[in-house]
């Protein structure tokens, strides 16, 4: 029913309140301040350049040529729109939705899911954990994007918890029905792996629901205009109970019976939930895109592809750490691989314990010591994380040409 979650939504009058806008430190104010506690963060998060690259990262088709195939930030702003059109609709807090669905891959590396259990891969050898865009985008939240306050220092995002916890609680590819969030304010450096928790807030719930309805119906259209489901269009047709005569198989359609239907059925008491029949619908169209979509042969050579570039730049760069600093050990790559160089120390300098660092404007943490190989590892990993797919295919070609 509409505002049916009105008085469990985001607000001062919530006993979850003080939690959600709570900042790990205070942020800058001004007397002329207008904004709330979330809409700053909308617009911090708009202006960090992780969310800017988000153009130039692959959301599940690798297809740069392409302007008509989604990229990864074209896939937030799916998100945004469908948890607004929900949360709006139940009487929950739209700035707060609108502000996660923007954040929530902001920790999505080169080459979207690919990408990501390539580089899991390599944490997992050299330091013994795994590499999840859950993790990784609160870590970039956290501590690696960084951003000029009002006196042109350079400091990190200091998002509001209700946000951070929506970016690492928001795993979308989960199979559940009745979403409902938990009561307790944990420590977000809890989290192990994904979907280990439920979101603290009902507006978060919502993100991972639009998530999942974003995406399962946007990859069949770009597999369709692709060509990938030429052979698999009867039996998709047949799946969703759409006649083919009638054309009305498209993205469209499939968004506004899932939103609807979430609507009509979700309460505070019963969670946010679909019919059994829509439920089934959406696993359906999951193993349908996992069977001939992710897992389609088409795919298979983009993704050796993928393996062959962030495993070299991560190798190269593994390589130059001499066991002393990490600012001398990058001088090696300096006459072979300037764009490689210049990049990654210019990314030490934010994050390792360089001295005198506000003379650099610099007031965000410091992360690393500098000689400490587990250290650089793991900066190695942010580094690649953060780059775009162009950029990932530049540096390669930089270590492969003469």
């Amino acid at each position: 029913m509409k505002n049916s979650f009105k008085k469990y939504a985001a607000s001062p009058s919530s006993p979850k309140w003080k939690n959600m806008i709570s900042r790990q430190v205070p942020l800058y104010t001004r007397n002329t301040a207008i904004r709330s506690e979330f809409e700053r963060d909308y617009t911090r998060i708009i202006h960090s350049n992780s969310y800017k690259r988000l153009k130039h990262k692959t959301q599940v088709f690798f297809s740069p040529e392409n302007d008509h195939i989604c990229t990864r930030i074209e896939h937030v702003t799916h998100v945004e729109s469908i948890s607004y059109s929900i949360a709006n609709y139940l009487g929950l807090n739209t700035e707060l939705t609108k502000a996660i669905a923007v954040s929530h891959d902001l920790g999505h590396s080169p080459f979207g899911h690919s990408g990501e259990k390539i580089l899991s891969k390599l944490s997992q050898d050299d330091l013994g954990i795994p590499f999840w865009h859950e993790k990784n985008g609160l870590d970039f939240v956290d501590f690696i994007d960084l951003l000029e306050d009002n006196e042109k220092y350079r400091q990190n995002l200091n998002l509001t918890y209700a946000i951070r916890d929506g970016i690492i609680s928001h795993c979308g590819e989960i199979d559940e029905n009745s979403l409902k969030p938990r009561e307790e304010a944990i420590d977000l450096c809890n989290y192990k792996k994904p979907n280990q928790y439920a979101p603290y807030t009902w507006e978060a719930c919502v993100i991972k629901i639009a998530d999942k309805i974003s995406y399962i119906g946007r990859d069949i259209e770009d597999a369709i205009t692709l060509g990938i489901l030429d052979t698999h269009l009867s039996e998709l047709y047949e799946l969703l109970n759409y006649n083919r005569k009638d054309q009305k198989l498209n993205n469209s359609n499939i968004i506004h019976h899932l939103v609807a239907n979430l609507c009509e059925n979700s309460s505070p008491e019963n969670g946010l939930c679909f019919s059994p029949d829509a439920y089934n619908l959406i696993n359906k169209i999951k193993e349908f895109n996992y069977k001939n979509i992710y897992y389609s042969d088409r795919i298979q050579p983009s993704n050796r592809y993928f393996e062959l570039v962030l495993n070299e730049i991560y190798k190269t760069l593994k390589l130059c750490f001499n066991g002393k600093d990490a600012f001398s050990s990058v001088s090696t790559l300096q006459k072979f691989y300037p764009k490689l160089y210049n990049g990654f120390l210019d990314f030490l300098y934010s994050y390792f314990d360089y001295p005198d660092r506000e003379i650099f404007h610099f007031k965000n943490k410091v992360l690393f010591k500098s000689s400490c190989k587990d250290d650089f590892c793991q900066a190695i990993l942010y580094f690649i994380s953060g780059m775009t797919d162009n950029y990932a295919i530049e540096i390669y070609n930089e270590i492969i040409g003469f």
